[in-house]
C-alpha cells in the first residue's frame, strides 16, 4: 500500500488540493482526481456534460491524457430516473470526447441531486505540469472567460434567462484538451485549472507553491457576456464571497478596479480554463497555439514578479 512517503507519489496534496500523480514505471504515471457537485443549470444533459468536463480538467492541467472515469451519483427518489439518464448520457458523451471510458460508478439515495466523476489519466513522469514551478518573468495566460458563477447564480435568482447562460454553458462543456495540447507543445513552467476557488484563489495557490508573486491586468481579463452587468446587480454566489475573504490579505486591488470586476476576479468557476505561466519568449507561440485549438478565450492577463510568495496586485 503506497504511503505519503512513497517516492512514486510524484504529486500530492502539498502541491495539488484535488489531484495526485503516482508513478507506475519510469515512463508512466497515473493522474487521479475527483469532483462532483449539485446542478448549476436546469438542463439535466448539460449538467452531466459540465460535471464531466470539470472532472477531467485536473488531468489536462497536469499535462495528462484521460483514460477512464467512474460516475459518482447522489439522486433523490422523488426525481424521475429519466432525468438521471440524461445526466449520465451527458457525462458519457464528454468522456467519449475526451477519449476516456466510463467503467461504471456508484450511486446513493440523496435528497439533493449530485453528479461528478473520478477521473484517471496518464502522464509521462518527466512531463508533469504542476502549479509549483512558476518563475519571475513568466507571462500568465488564461484559456476560458470568467463569470460562470455569476451567470449561474443570476439564473437561479431570475436575473438572467437560459439564453443568457448559453455562452457559459458552451464554455463549461468545452474540455481543456486543446489548451493542454497547446501548453505541452509550447513548453510552460506551471499551470492550474481555474475552478471553485476563482481566478485569484487558484493563482494564489500557484504563487505560494512557487515562492513568487504576480501582477494582474484587470482590463485584460476575458469575461462572459453580461457577467460584469450581473455582478453589479448582485448575482454573487456564496462561494465567491468566501473566495474573496480567503484572499483578502494577499490581494491588493488598484482603486481603478471596479467592484464588479473585483467580484469576477474571485468568482467561483465551474469547469473553468487553464491558468498558465509561460516564459515570455514563448508566450506568442502559446497564444497562437491556443487560437489554433479554438479555446474559448486565449488572453494574456498578467505576469509573475518577485515579491512575498502568494501575493497578487490587480491593477
Amino acid at each position: 500500500m503506497p504511503t505519503l512517503t512513497d517516492p512514486n507519489i510524484l504529486v500530492d496534496a502539498s502541491t495539488r488540493d484535488d489531484a495526485a500523480v503516482y508513478r507506475l514505471a519510469p515512463d508512466r504515471a497515473l493522474v487521479a482526481t475527483v469532483d462532483f457537485f449539485t446542478p448549476i443549470v436546469d438542463d439535466a444533459y448539460d449538467f452531466g456534460r459540465i460535471a464531466a468536463a470539470n472532472a477531467f480538467s485536473d488531468v489536462y492541467a497536469m499535462g495528462g491524457k484521460p483514460l477512464l472515469a467512474l460516475n459518482l451519483v447522489g439522486w433523490p427518489r422523488t426525481l424521475p430516473y429519466e432525468l438521471l439518464g440524461d445526466v449520465l448520457r451527458g457525462g458519457a458523451d464528454i468522456a467519449r470526447e475526451a477519449g476516456a471510458f466510463v467503467l461504471g460508478g456508484h450511486s446513493v439515495d440523496d435528497p439533493e441531486p449530485k453528479y461528478g466523476m473520478v477521473a484517471i489519466g496518464e502522464v509521462h513522469p518527466d512531463r508533469i505540469v504542476t502549479l509549483a514551478r512558476a518563475r519571475v518573468g513568466d507571462v500568465l495566460l488564461l484559456t476560458k472567460p470568467l463569470g460562470t458563477g455569476v451567470l449561474t447564480t443570476a439564473l437561479k435568482r431570475d436575473l438572467a434567462t437560459a439564453a443568457d447562460l448559453e455562452p457559459a454553458v458552451r464554455s463549461m462543456v468545452t474540455l481543456n484538451a486543446g489548451a493542454a495540447r497547446a501548453m505541452l507543445a509550447t513548453g510552460v513552467h506551471a499551470a492550474t485549472d481555474v475552478t471553485g476557488f476563482g481566478l485569484l484563489g487558484h493563482l494564489h495557490n500557484m504563487l505560494s507553491a512557487s515562492g513568487v508573486a504576480a501582477e494582474i491586468e484587470a482590463a485584460s481579463l476575458p469575461l462572459l457576456p453580461r457577467a460584469l452587468e450581473l455582478a453589479e446587480r448582485g448575482a454573487i454566489a456564496g462561494g465567491t464571497k468566501r473566495n474573496r475573504e480567503a484572499v483578502a490579505e494577499q490581494v491588493r486591488f488598484a482603486p481603478s478596479v471596479s467592484e464588479p470586476l473585483r467580484v469576477l476576479c474571485c468568482d467561483a468557476q465551474t469547469s473553468g480554463g487553464l491558468l498558465i505561466a509561460v516564459p515570455e519568449d514563448r508566450a506568442p507561440a502559446l497564444l497562437a497555439a491556443l487560437e489554433r485549438e479554438r479555446t474559448p478565450a486565449a488572453a494574456r492577463i498578467g505576469r509573475i514578479v518577485s515579491g512575498r510568495a502568494g501575493t497578487i496586485s490587480v491593477g
